[in-house]
This record gives C-alpha cells, sequence and structure tokens, in this order.
C-alpha cells in the first residue's frame, strides 16, 4: 500500500489503509505545526456509529409523514436505497406541489467536507435549485453577528472576517497587542477547505520571542499560549464592551485620542462622545463605572489605555466576544476605540476580527479560491437567519426583525438536512428537538448516528472524504491537493452527488442536475475551467491528470505584508470604504433609523439578560463558556482517539475553578450535574485555576445524548437561551449561559451516543396506528 493524498478543515495529509487493518494517516511534509485533530480519523473511519444502510423512521412508514412527537425516539427500519428514495422523490413532490417549494428548508451548513466537489451545501443546493427552489439560511453560527453589524460600520465584512492584517506585519510592528476573548491556539488549527501550511502557530510564538507586549482580557487565562507571556485581565465574562467604552472615556479625558483622524475618517464620533461622557444619560463610561461592571480595576484600565495611546497598539476581537447577547457591541466599541487612537491604516496597528479564531485570520497564504460546484439561483427568495431554525419551525406565520426589515416564518413542510449538524450548533436543545418534530418530514444525509440523524424521518448513509474522489483547497491556502480515494464506502454508503442524482432522474431534473457528468468527470470539467481563468491570468498550471498524479499544485504566493485599510488610510477619498458616508461610522444613522432598543446607532453598553452581574446569577451564580472544543472541530469525530482521550469519566470535561469546586465538595475527576432550568447535562470535572472565579468552560460539540432533559454526555447547548444577538443581526448566542454545577452522588447512567439507535432489518410489525391523512 501507498499513502494518499487528501486534506480536511484541519489540514493536508496522506493515509493508507495498513495490512493489519488500520488507517494510517501521516501529515503533510510541508506543514510547520500539523494538528493534532489528524488523530481522530482512525478510529472513527468504521466507527460503531456510522450508518450502513438507508433507513426510514418507523412511525413515518407506518403513519406517513405529518408533525409527530416520536420523531427522535422511535426505531428505524433498515430498506434499499430503491425503496428510501422513491418514497423521499414522492413525498418531495407531494410538499411542492401542496405547499410550493418554500416549504422546503435546505439546511445544509457546509462543514461536512473539505472538498470543493463534494461539499455537501452547494450539492443539496444544486438539487434543490433544480427542482424549483427552498426556503434557505443567510449567515453562520460563528459569526452571524458580525457579518451583519460590520457592513454598517466599515461597508463590507469581508474586510475585517476574510483578509485582515497580515502575521507578519503584525508581529514585526505591533508593540501592544490587546486581545479580548485572547488568541486561543486550538482554533487556529482549523480553516473551512483547510490549509496545507499551518501558519499560526508559528507566529503566535513569535509575539513572545520578538517581546511583543500583550493584554489578554479573557476570564480564561490559557486563551493565549503560555510563551506569549501575556498580561492577563480576567475580566467578568459579557463586559467586554464596557471595558472598552471606559478606555475610549480615559483616552478623551486625557485628551489622548486621535482627533485629525476621527476627523478625516470617521462620523458620528461627536455622538459617540456625549455618550461616553454622560451629557445625556448622566452616567460617565469611566473607569471606575467600568470596574464595577468587568471587576477589572479602575487603575489597571486607566493604566491600560495610557499604554495604548503610547504604542503601536492592535486591538484584535475575537468571534466568540460576538456569540452574546448584544454580540454587535464588542465589535463596534473595538472599532471605534482603535479609531480614537488613530493608528487604523498603519503596519502593526489598528483592528482585526477573528485572529485566534480561524486558522487563516492573518495568514500569508494567497486569496485564491479553489473550483467549486455551480449552485445557480434559487428561484426562492424566502430565508432565516441561520440560528432561528427553531423559531421557524414551531412559530410559522410569525413577523420577526431583521437587519432593518420585518419579515415573517415560513411554514416548513419538509427539511432537508445534509452537511452539519443543528443539535451541535443550536441553542436550547430541548427546545430544537420539540421543533423537529413540527415538520411533515426531515431527511438527513450523514455518515454517522448523530443526534440530527436520529431526529430524522429519513437517513441516508454517506461517505466519508476518505471514501471517495475530490479536490481541496482552504481560504488562504497554499496548496489545492488532490483527494484520493483510500478505502472503500461503508455498507451502502453513497456519495451526496450519487444520492441527489437518483433523486433527480425520479423527479425529472437529472441532466439539470448532472449536466450528464460523473464525479470525476466534474473534478475534470471544474479544475480545467479554473485552470483555463489562471492561464488567462499567466498563472501556469498544470493539467488535470498531471496534477492528479502529483497529488497537488502550490498556488501562487501571497501577500505577506498586509494592512487592512492601508489604501484608505492613504487616501480616504480615492479608496472610500462601502459605507454611505464612505467613511467609518463610528455612529451609523442608518442602524439609528430602526429604533431597535437592543442596537442603538452607535456602541453602548447594554446589559445581557444572562451574566454575572444580574438578577438571574441569584439562582444560577455561575457563568459557563461554552467554547471551541481543543480535541475535534466542532462536533466532528467526536468517537476519534483525540476526542475521547479529552473525556473524564466517559464524558465532555467541564474546568471549574478550585474555590467554586472545594464549596461545591467537587474533586478532579467527579461526574458532576450541570443544570439551570432549560435542561441539565453531565461532565467530569477538571479543578483548575486557569480561569477566574464564577466562570466554568465546557467546550461545545459533544454528542447530543439525551434522557429527558438531560445530556448525558455534556452538550452545553442544552443549557444555552435559543434568543438573538439582538434585531439587527438575529445571531447566535450560544457562547455564554448562567449555570449551577453539583457532584452527581450514585452510579451515574452510561452515555449511548457511542452505539447506534435501535434499528429494524425487517419492517413487518404488527401495528393498530392508522396511516394518517395528508390530503
Amino acid at each position: 500500500m501507498t499513502l494518499r493524498p487528501s486534506t480536511s478543515h484541519w489540514g493536508a495529509f496522506s493515509a493508507e489503509m495498513a495490512p493489519d487493518g488500520r488507517l494510517r494517516v501521516a501529515a503533510h511534509p510541508e506543514d510547520p505545526s500539523p494538528s493534532p485533530l489528524l488523530g481522530n480519523f482512525a478510529d472513527t473511519l468504521r466507527h460503531p456509529t456510522r450508518v450502513a444502510a438507508p433507513a426510514i423512521r418507523r412511525g413515518w412508514l407506518e403513519r406517513g409523514p405529518g408533525s409527530d412527537p416520536g420523531r427522535g425516539d422511535e426505531e428505524f427500519v433498515e430498506v434499499s436505497w430503491d425503496e428510501a428514495l422513491d418514497l423521499l422523490a414522492s413525498e418531495l413532490r407531494r410538499v411542492r406541489d401542496l405547499h410550493g417549494n418554500e416549504a422546503i428548508f435546505g439546511g445544509s451548513y457546509g462543514w461536512g467536507s473539505a472538498g470543493r466537489f463534494h461539499h455537501v451545501q452547494s450539492q443539496l443546493h444544486r438539487f434543490l435549485n433544480a427542482f424549483g427552489g427552498f426556503t434557505s439560511s443567510r449567515n453562520t453560527y460563528s459569526h452571524g453577528t458580525s457579518a451583519i453589524v460590520l457592513t454598517y460600520i466599515v461597508g463590507s465584512s469581508a474586510t475585517l472576517l476574510q483578509r485582515g492584517s497580515s502575521w507578519p506585519t503584525i508581529v514585526a510592528n505591533t508593540e501592544l497587542l490587546v486581545a479580548f476573548g485572547g488568541l486561543p491556539e486550538k482554533n487556529v488549527f482549523v480553516t473551512p477547505g483547510g490549509v496545507t501550511r499551518h501558519h499560526t502557530p508559528g507566529f503566535l510564538g513569535e509575539l513572545g520571542r520578538r517581546g511583543v507586549e500583550v493584554a489578554l482580557v479573557s476570564p480564561l487565562r490559557d486563551d493565549v499560549p503560555a510563551d506569549v507571556g501575556a498580561h492577563w485581565y480576567p475580566i467578568r465574562p459579557a463586559t467586554d464592551t464596557a471595558l472598552m467604552l471606559a478606555l475610549a472615556h480615559t483616552l478623551i479625558s486625557e485628551g489622548l485620542h486621535d482627533k485629525a483622524f476621527l476627523d478625516r475618517y470617521c462620523v458620528g464620533y461627536d455622538e459617540f462622545e456625549r455618550y461616553l461622557l454622560g451629557l445625556d444619560d448622566g452616567v460617565p463610561k469611566d473607569a471606575v463605572w467600568a470596574s464595577t461592571i468587568t471587576e477589572v480595576s479602575a487603575a489597571d484600565i486607566v493604566a491600560l489605555a495610557r499604554r495604548m495611546a503610547t504604542s503601536r497598539t492592535f486591538i484584535t476581537v475575537t468571534w466568540s466576544l460576538q456569540r452574546i447577547e448584544h454580540g454587535e457591541q464588542p465589535v463596534w466599541a473595538g472599532i471605534a476605540l482603535a479609531a480614537m487612537l488613530g493608528q487604523i491604516g498603519l503596519p502593526g496597528g489598528g483592528f482585526g476580527h477573528g485572529y485566534g479564531s480561524m486558522g487563516d485570520t492573518g495568514d500569508i497564504g494567497p486569496e485564491l479560491r479553489a473550483p467549486k460546484l455551480p449552485q445557480d439561483s434559487n428561484p426562492v427568495q424566502e430565508f432565516i437567519p441561520v440560528a432561528r431554525i427553531a423559531n421557524m419551525l414551531l412559530n410559522p406565520g410569525t413577523r420577526y426583525d431583521y437587519d432593518g426589515t420585518v419579515r415573517t416564518y415560513p411554514d416548513i413542510h419538509l427539511v432537508y438536512w445534509a452537511g452539519g449538524n443543528p443539535f451541535h450548533h443550536h441553542q436550547d436543545l430541548n427546545r430544537l428537538r420539540t421543533a423537529f418534530t413540527k415538520p411533515d418530514t426531515v431527511v438527513v444525509h450523514e455518515p454517522y448516528w448523530t443526534a440530527t440523524a436520529r431526529h430524522a424521518d429519513f437517513v441516508l448513509p454517506t461517505t466519508v472524504p476518505l471514501e471517495r474522489e475530490d479536490f481541496g483547497s482552504g481560504r488562504r491556502d497554499t496548496h489545492l491537493i488532490a483527494m484520493h480515494q483510500v478505502v472503500e464506502p461503508f455498507g451502502q454508503a453513497r456519495d451526496d452527488y450519487a444520492i441527489l442524482a437518483e433523486l433527480a432522474t425520479r423527479l425529472g431534473i437529472e441532466e439539470r442536475f448532472t449536466e450528464g457528468r460523473s464525479p470525476r468527470a466534474w473534478l475534470e470539467h471544474l479544475y480545467e475551467s479554473w485552470r483555463k481563468d489562471l492561464l488567462d491570468k499567466g498563472i501556469p498550471v498544470p493539467s488535470f491528470v498531471d496534477f492528479w498524479s502529483h497529488g497537488q499544485y502550490e498556488l501562487p504566493a501571497g501577500d505577506v505584508e498586509r494592512t487592512v485599510f492601508a489604501d484608505f488610510r492613504h487616501d480616504p477619498v480615492a479608496h472610500r470604504l462601502p459605507t454611505p458616508s464612505g467613511k467609518i461610522e463610528i455612529t451609523s444613522q442608518r442602524v439609528k433609523s430602526f429604533g431597535y432598543e437592543d442596537c442603538p446607532g452607535h456602541p453602548a453598553w447594554l446589559e445581557p439578560s444572562e451574566w454575572l452581574g444580574g438578577p438571574r446569577a441569584e439562582s444560577f451564580p455561575l457563568q459557563l463558556i461554552a467554547n471551541q472544543p481543543r480535541t475535534r472541530l466542532h462536533s466532528q469525530l467526536d468517537g476519534g482517539a483525540v476526542s475521547q482521550a479529552g473525556k473524564v469519566a466517559g464524558r465532555e470535561a467541564v474546568r471549574i475553578h478550585p474555590e467554586d469546586a472545594r464549596t461545591r465538595s467537587i474533586g478532579n475527576g467527579d461526574v458532576v450535574r450541570i443544570f439551570n432550568d432549560r435542561g441539565a447535562c453531565l461532565a467530569g470535572a477538571v479543578v483548575t485555576p486557569d480561569l477566574r472565579r464564577g466562570v466554568v468552560q465546557l467546550p461545545t460539540g459533544a454528542w447530543f445524548d439525551p434522557a429527558g432533559s438531560l445530556c448525558l454526555h455534556g452538550n452545553p447547548n442544552v443549557l444555552t437561551a435559543d434568543l438573538p444577538s439582538s434585531s439587527l443581526s438575529q445571531g447566535c448566542t450560544g457562547q455564554h449561559v448562567l449555570v449551577e454545577i453539583e457532584r452527581y452522588d450514585g452510579t451515574p447512567p452510561p452515555v449511548t451516543i457511542g452505539q447506534p439507535p435501535h434499528i429494524a432489518r425487517d419492517r413487518a410489525r404488527t401495528s393498530d396506528v392508522p396511516m394518517r391523512d395528508n390530503s
């Protein structure tokens, strides 16, 4: 056997099946910091939770489509591919003919594969568009709040979310890096589509070696690598905006703000200054005011503001800070603070968003996108913000505010989910379970029996990337990687394209969907079309045959020295921003005109409903931070060796401060019950001083394993509130939640999610339950 090339969201690698039947994986030889997540592949390739054959929920088979409280609890019946696809094609026609294409929700979230052709979201959306369209979703759980508010502040979200200043520019020029939310190294190994060379860990190390001063503003001490040597400001969670406002107030009161920059490059500063000084509400947002909210001392706030004003200062805000109630505010306040320092557009100065949140933020690879499958246009204009799926299913016809408009939730009868796992991403999972009982039919393509698959009616087994051919390349990747097939598909698994092509044949849209091409023919077609565009630009690119044989193509070099907004700073007229004023809008008159109480026209401190300074903390006195896991990507490959090694007592690990543990008689390794009035979960305790008192940390992504309202495995989204960031963005707020913790005495119930649900191979059973009339 020989190692065959492939790639993943956590990096490029090669793999082979060893003679002993185990998968052997080797990191790409040019990767300076290979991701440890590569270690999750071997144990999950043939995991017990792989879906072996098409399966349909027994209640759907016996009672037909319709809202059903049995969804999520009933057994499944294995059927043939022909029967599954015949029934599904008939159901798609029924829903379209009775309710219109708007009644179909295409729920793919897009994380399924690093491959560009087998990108599940593109496959599903292309199919549904050919079928007449579907209700779609917009934005992301990751940074959906920022994607909206940044368009009002700087005119484009891509400027900061996808470009940003490069790490070499920061390392060489920054004197003080103020990291709100930190620079957590665990996240930089992940990028949509992957990166072949993980540069960011090396750049983080350079910060320490070059003596760049780092101010870590986070309740977690290890949100910056230890060798960086950061000064830790253990802020109370959800109060970063108050700290930023106080820093800005100090700049004003001591005359340290850059009035010339504000006058030339910004609009709306005067209104913001009135707010900072408390001229209208009588509350100056000074250091003393902020210290009572943030629990950072007034002296430390003043000292940090002075240091920022006398240094080349780079302010960065992680994506985590906008995944909370009023998440627009820390992003907006961070930009306003950077503008007041007057360093936006200078090398090593200004503002960044997402450093430490994703591997390609600040990276030096080229901004050259890989070839991809076209989705075609969607004839249906209906959509929802992505984090509002439960609201949509539970409240059809209800009106809601979004981005300056008033919209109405559509009436969804069929949910088609392929790629992604809403029972990982979404909040208040007990509420989501109820929501998933409402549609007539839920269809899921899945390699594994995830919680989403267990809450479906149709579960169609799909291949994993190592079981098919593709090519992949992430944003700012240095290579396009040929993804060779390494093993045969598991059981009866098929790739999503094959499944959808069979459905398309039954629905009379095969030619429009497939254009007569096999997967290999599509790979050659997409590659050669992309190659022609690059050749026309004078960039030499090998033929598909040579590329496939070699296993990779190194893309042209990217811009190593990159400073965001440099052109705008040089000439704000010639390079005006795409805002109404052409400038940075510290106050946005458009946002102000919407009249949203939860998102005014300039940065402001808005008290969240769940924080340690509010009345709810009297009942639930610990702030849980549900951040990204160190041992996997979201919930992907939770059964892998790396992910499993991070478990405690077979459950997700929750970190707790020694004093909080002592007062609750909790010790290392204890099984604990984390709870509030929405639900509860079991987890394994890790006692550590690396977080401030009153804060506990439980990563997202443990596969949801419900027993009533209790998750046996430790998924924090059984606790989080399904509330929007604001009426502006309707973004996700799953980062923070108030909880209480107690030691679980006695023998805890076993985790069951590592085994498949009950599956019948014989559909025959005596049943007096009548078929549902859906006419």
